[in-house]
């Protein structure tokens, strides 16, 4: 005799078993490579044939060379067994290789608790909107599946699908409060430390020619800002992120030597902001210049560089002030004056000599002045320069006069150098869009900007963008009405429609309500929620108790609403139940198994005194029970009465 769990599988069932696999699977395509997601499919179709044919299941040692080359292809392939990615891919081969050997409903249970398993790993790649809607309606496929192989509810597609729907709208009340209550970790919660970093996107610490307009190519969001008061002008909004001082002849780097403290005297009131920065694991906060407060888990270098204590490698809020007209360092340490003079030993000699001729009876002022008017008569604003030669600074300079804001930011520096006039360049963003519906600044990776600093004395550091000499634009409207048509602009900037422009606005404020209160919902929101909610001093125990309070509250109230809600019983065995009880108060024994007949003939010969009024009660009953039974009902209430 074979038990439930070896009990042989309806062949009805199998499909909802085919659709669980495919809809816990189907995305996880997007993240593996391309021939594990085609053997991946090829076992799935494979599977619905041999279940359409009805023919006989793969024999134990074509799955175990199944098992065994899966196994090894993903071992080849990632170099592990272990860690996100490999591990998805073992679960996904694995699921899709379960689906051949289906037999018994035991067989089915393994697949259906694989698929609410994968649907957490979908997680580890992806938190969207988009993303959670696709596992609610697969979880909801996979409580179906569930039902379907216990049979019920009837085995109708919709009835079943109803059913699970209720047991999931059941399931809400207790996500939000677990949601809201269960205590919170620092840190990515679906994410693993060694995967944290894969696929961000962001400015590098060095700047060769063509690095910045490959970033700008990419039109994901770096990070969200929400201002105190009104939007600052564009003109002014300039986030800053790495300072590089050193040049090799080709690449700029950050100087990684002791730097002295940046002292900062602000000429303007600050401005307090809040920015929302996405993970690029890099440990600048890429703050508006000039940062004047910072969080406490942050730090202000000698370049005026907001800087974390950590890497950035999830998305992180933070707050902020800044003053936008400010000084530098009028007073400077000498050997940062000499780093920021340095050029290398040869190279680039035709911009040395038009630098000496500069410098010759000029003042700094002057050798500004110069440059940005050569730039502006004679250069052009694109994202597809030429290739430069050895000496990169002296082509871009004097022959193809075509680049990016690096190239006329190096070449700046350089001349400034070349002219005795101590200069750096500075990578971070300028500018932003600006999202009317929910009141934030977007900054995206195509606003990727690098910008001069010359240091000027009684004036310090100076801010100089060649780049708006050579396209004021760029500077005052955004890099889309800078660059002439045919760039390669992201799609996303490009798309220039009134009607598309409110339907993006549209889609990233309910991504930035989604980031900000789900997926930002971090242990600093919860206190701050709780204490609202009259909780301000809350450890690990208090939230468990409250925890365990709320749970047993709806718990409560789910038990109070289905007992109201419970169908009542036959009104004719009511009150066949209720003749029961008056007998056994009369010291008369009725068995369940007894019919009321035979309970008649035994109260008969038991208790002649009751005979009469009891077979008036089973008369009633019968007639009641297996006739019309509204109109029998008070004849058998009568007879109970007189039983009494």
């Amino acid at each position: 005799m074979s038990t439930p769990a070896h009990e042989a599988l309806d062949r009805h069932a199998t499909p909802w078993l085919f659709a669980t696999a495919l809809a816990t699977t189907a995305p996880h395509f997007m993240h593996q490579p391309l021939w594990l997601s085609a053997v991946a499919g090829a076992m799935l179709l494979w599977a619905v044939w041999q279940w359409w044919k009805d023919v006989r299941l793969p024999g134990r040692w074509l799955l175990f060379l199944l098992v065994v080359g899966g196994s090894a292809g993903i071992l080849g392939e990632f170099r592990t067994l272990f860690g996100r990615d490999a591990g998805v891919a073992m679960l996904v081969m694995f699921m899709n290789m379960k689906l051949l050997e289906l037999k018994s409903r035991r067989d089915a249970m393994v697949v259906v608790t694989l698929g609410y398993f994968l649907l957490l790993t979908h997680y580890l790649y992806s938190q969207s909107i988009p993303t959670g809607i696709w596992l609610l309606a697969a979880m909801w496929l996979v409580t179906a599946t569930l039902i379907r192989l216990h049979g019920g509810p009837s085995s109708r597609p919709r009835e079943t699908l109803r059913y699970a729907g209720v047991l999931c709208l059941q399931a809400i009340p207790f996500m939000l409060v677990l949601f809201l209550l269960f205590p919170r970790i620092p840190g990515p919660l679906w994410g693993l430390p060694s995967d944290a970093f894969t696929g961000k996107t962001g400015l590098s610490d060095t700047m060769t020619p063509g690095s910045i307009a490959q970033l700008v190519q990419n039109g994901d969001i770096a990070f969200r800002v929400r201002f105190d008061g009104p939007l600052p002008p564009r003109q002014k909004l300039y986030w800053r992120g790495p300072v590089m001082e050193q040049f090799d002849g080709t690449t700029w780097h950050l100087y990684k030597g002791r730097q002295p403290t940046a002292q900062l005297e602000s000429l303007s009131p600050p401005i307090g902001y809040e920015t929302t920065l996405e993970a690029h694991n890099e440990r600048w906060l890429l703050a508006l210049d000039a940062p004047v407060a910072l969080p406490a888990e942050s730090l202000l270098n000698g370049t005026l560089t907001a800087i974390s204590r950590n890497p950035i490698n999830e998305r992180k809020r933070f707050r902020l002030s800044a003053s936008l007209d400010y000084r530098l360092n009028t007073s400077e340490d000498p050997a940062v004056l000499r780093r920021n003079l340095a050029l290398p030993a040869s190279g680039n000699p035709q911009t040395r000599a038009l630098a000496a001729q500069w410098q010759a009876g000029n003042r700094p002022e002057a050798v500004i002045a110069k440059a940005l008017a050569l730039f502006n008569a004679e250069f052009t604003y694109t994202l597809q320069p030429p290739l430069l030669g050895q000496h990169g600074i002296d082509d871009f300079l004097f022959r193809s006069k075509r680049g990016f804001c690096e190239h006329y930011a190096a070449a700046f520096v350089t001349l400034m150098r070349g002219a005795g006039i101590p200069a750096r360049v500075v990578g971070g963003y300028q500018g932003g869009e600006f999202n009317p519906l929910d009141q934030y600044l977007v900054v995206r990776q195509s606003d990727a900007h690098a910008w001069a600093e010359v240091w000027l004395a009684g004036m310090g550091w100076v801010r100089v963008d060649p780049t708006a000499a050579v396209s004021p634009s760029r500077i005052e409207t955004g890099i889309a009405n800078a660059l002439a048509f045919g760039e390669p602009l992201p799609m996303l900037i490009q798309m220039r429609a009134d009607w598309i422009r409110t339907l993006r606005y549209r889609w990233e404020a309910i991504n930035n309500a989604w980031n900000q209160n789900i997926l930002g919902y971090d242990p600093q929101r919860q206190r701050e929620l709780l204490a609202r909610l009259g909780l301000p001093d809350t450890d690990w125990r208090s939230l468990a108790i409250a925890l365990g309070s709320a749970c047993g509250l709806l718990v409560a109230g789910l038990m109070g609403w289905a007992l109201y809600k419970r169908p009542e019983g036959d009104p004719v065995v009511r009150l066949w139940h209720k003749a029961l009880r008056h007998l056994a108060r009369r010291k008369v024994d009725c068995s369940p198994w007894e019919t009321p007949l035979d309970l008649a003939r035994r109260v008969r010969e038991q208790r002649p005194e009751l005979a009469e009024a009891f077979q008036r009660v089973v008369d009633a009953y019968l007639v009641a029970r297996y006739g019309n039974t509204d109109q029998h009902l008070k004849t058998l209430r009568d007879a109970i009465a007189q039983l009494r």
